[in-house]
């Protein structure tokens, strides 16, 4: 489990097509503090399992749907990537629950200068992510846990501060590439519960009104 604070700004040394899937080699220091083979580190927004570390990075093994959910496979060598460290049982959750699983991608569309190095940063969204996007809600950006300030006809908006600008990956974020989404799972449970609720609940009707007397 992640909170969608990026801890750094990793880059990519190489990735490697495999007979199914492909190897990623991140370049990075911070996340590496504490690591293992086997640990988790969320690479844009993508719960990794590192299979190997050295001194300055790490290597992932990438899995075919993976790549075809999320935008690793666009990655290139000097790609910049958010990463982050699962969330420790003593940590804080600075920003909302997020597990590293991507639900689909968006389309970056524009970062727009607000002044005083804040941004107003739009993206589009697919149909099956627009459901549980609501205002003052959060959402999962690259693995960025941001505040939606607006939804239009399927535009999500944010702002970005300018410590969020400076120290991820957005900076590097061009129109029309494609971005990391993971909606707040409480949303999705909820739907999930409602649903059988919804369907049982009979439609109230003039002959059920009189059946009941009214």
């Amino acid at each position: 489990m992640f909170t969608g604070i990026v801890e750094e700004v990793g880059t990519v040394a190489r990735l490697a097509p495999q007979p199914a899937g492909a190897r990623i080699e991140i370049a990075c220091r911070a996340v590496l503090e504490d690591a293992r083979p086997g640990a988790s580190i969320a690479v844009n927004g993508v719960c990794l399992t590192v299979t190997s570390f050295r001194a300055e990075g790490f290597s992932a093994d990438v899995a075919p749907e993976t790549l075809s959910r999320s935008n690793l496979g666009d990655l290139r060598p000097g790609s910049l990537v958010n990463l982050e460290r699962p969330l420790s049982p003593s940590g804080r959750l600075g920003g909302h629950l997020v597990q590293g699983h991507i639900d689909n991608t968006g389309e970056f569309l524009a970062l727009d200068p607000l002044g005083a190095g804040n941004w107003w940063l739009r993206f589009r969204v697919p149909a099956d992510v627009e459901r549980y996007v609501v205002p003052k809600g959060s959402i999962a950006i690259d693995g960025l846990s941001l505040t939606v300030a607006a939804l239009e006809d399927s535009v999500v908006a944010v702002t970005i501060i300018p410590h969020t600008y400076q120290n991820t990956a957005l900076r590097a974020r061009r129109p029309g590439d494609r971005v990391n989404l993971e909606c707040d799972i409480i949303a999705k449970y909820v739907e999930k519960m409602l649903g059988p609720l919804k369907e049982a609940k009979p439609a109230l009707t003039m002959d059920k009104l009189r059946d009941l007397g009214y």
